[in-house]
């Protein structure tokens, strides 16, 4: 006796449609983004900072009226018997200089 295919086919279309539109936006994505790199001085940078957030403005730096900022949380999450270090670092700097015009 022959399988009835004929109600599987709209099931099989749509998953089709998904894979395909899957398919097309990454390599959409892929091709539009820019590969990165990694520094190996800013790793070791964000590897010294402190634990905590800190603000503040450097004295070399008075004329430009910069401020800097550094943030770091290391946490160890336990979850269902699975342990996972967080480990998230953020540099940032402020620059605010007068142009003329």
């Amino acid at each position: 006796m022959p399988l009835p295919l004929a109600p599987l086919l709209p099931l099989a279309m749509r998953l089709g449609l998904v894979a395909t539109t899957t398919l097309a936006v990454t390599r959409w994505v892929r091709s539009s983004t820019h590969p990165g790199r990694t520094d190996q001085r800013a790793e070791d940078a964000l590897d010294d900072l402190g634990e905590g957030l800190t603000l503040h403005r450097p004295a070399d730096r008075a004329e430009d009226r910069q401020t800097n900022a550094t943030a770091r949380v290391r946490r160890v999450i336990r979850f269902r018997g699975r342990s996972y270090e967080l480990d998230a670092g953020l540099m940032a700097r402020f620059r605010l200089r007068e142009r003329d015009e």
